[in-house]
């Protein structure tokens, strides 16, 4: 079955960065879309990037546009999210997801999520 584990969440002080991984298996992923998303306390879950993992093409959301940065690791099978100039505000908990239906940010879209991994950026 297909798992994705996310990884590298933390604590970090505002301007600090972050680097999260994703490590998906169970299946190939050609023609897949992977995308980050994230759900902080009482708010919907929101997009926030994706990959083409076919061709490494990426996508952001306004709020995270050169901040943030998305890759895909083909042989490790692997999604990254580069975080940069961290605010508060995207204090979060961050899930990985994959989806074959193309580029979405909705995120009825996709079809494997993670579990999440934690995201706190605080003074």
């Amino acid at each position: 079955q297909v798992q994705l584990v996310e990884s590298g969440g933390g604590l970090v002080q505002p301007g600090g960065s972050l680097r999260l991984s994703c490590v998906a298996s169970g299946r190939t992923f050609d023609g897949y879309v992977m995308a980050w998303f994230r759900q902080a306390p009482g708010k919907e879950r929101e997009y926030v990037a994706a990959v083409n993992w076919s061709d490494g093409i990426a996508y952001y959301a306004d709020s995270v546009k050169g901040r943030f940065t998305i890759s895909r690791d083909n042989a490790k099978n692997t999604v990254s999210l580069q975080m940069n100039s961290l605010k508060p505000e995207d204090t979060a908990v961050y899930h990985c997801a994959a989806s074959y239906r193309g580029t979405s940010t909705s995120r009825y879209d996709y079809a494997y999520w993670g579990q999440g991994t934690q995201v706190t950026v605080s003074s």
